[in-house]
């Protein structure tokens, strides 16, 4: 081994040892953006603290920091602002839903289209299609497709039947050109409001009965028909016979098959 073989084996051997034997390799891409993720999660929740108890934030959010910076967190992947995400998320029993104006402008930020064929307060028709993509899906929602979906019933269908057609038609039509957009939001509010079904829980051996969002089956399933009421049960009670060897003057006059002897009045 030359003198120059020599002098850099040495020099190398210098050089690690200077570096600490403990330490820890560079944390990967994922361990950052997760890091980078929970620092945003923790200013957010902190802004939630605050703006829970204002008007600014809808019913279903007030007082609920951790729902509103849930909500936050959820529009922003949306590209969507603090304030603005405040007026479009709904929380709708436990499950958080985009409202109509909300996910049209989602899809048409990404570059899709959304057209208004027809609106009124029995049909609605809208039609839209992918970017880059001349093939049109069209979407059509009456009141009679509302009728046997069981909706008609509600308050919302009564008071405003052609903007709940048009959420309807907005929430399927999104779904159906778009729903890499959506990020797991794929509901309007206006389609899950009010739109739940029993779930029955048992808690300390008693049963209770919950609310919870439909699933995606029962959402486009017709409504089924309503159980016949059962006849009510009749039952005899003890203490509604006479004494023994009493006589019941009523039960004598009420009787069909009760033929008075002769001489009894």
């Amino acid at each position: 081994m030359t003198s120059n073989e020599i002098a850099q084996r040495d020099e190398q051997q210098a050089v690690a040892t200077q570096q600490p034997a403990n330490q820890l390799p560079a944390p990967s891409a994922g361990v950052t953006a997760l890091m980078t993720w929970a620092q945003e999660a923790d200013l957010a929740y902190q802004m939630a603290e605050k703006l829970a108890v204002t008007s600014f934030v809808p019913q279903s959010l007030r007082g609920k920091p951790g729902d509103i910076a849930a909500a936050i967190l959820a529009g922003s992947e949306l590209g969507m602002k603090p304030m603005a995400t405040l007026k479009s998320i709904d929380i709708i029993q436990g499950t958080p839903a985009l409202r109509a104006h909300a996910m049209r402008a989602i899809v048409q930020q990404q570059g899709h289209e959304i057209e208004l064929v027809e609106s009124t307060d029995t049909r609605c028709v809208m039609r839209g299609r992918r970017k880059d993509s001349a093939a049109w899906q069209e979407v059509e929602w009456t009141l009679d497709r509302a009728r046997l979906m069981g909706l008609l019933n509600k308050d919302q269908w009564k008071k405003n039947p052609k903007g709940m057609l048009v959420a309807r038609a907005t929430g399927e039509l999104s779904r159906l050109i778009a729903s890499d957009a959506l990020h797991g939001m794929a509901y309007v509010s206006e389609e899950l409001e009010g739109t739940t079904h029993a779930e029955v829980m048992t808690v300390g051996g008693a049963e209770f009965r919950t609310k919870a969002p439909l699933s995606v089956a029962q959402l486009t399933a017709p409504a089924a028909a309503p159980a016949p009421a059962a006849d009510a049960e009749y039952s005899v009670q003890i203490g509604d016979q006479p004494d023994a060897g009493a006589w019941d003057q009523d039960a004598i006059d009420g009787s069909t098959d009760w033929t008075p002897e002769d001489g009894a009045a």
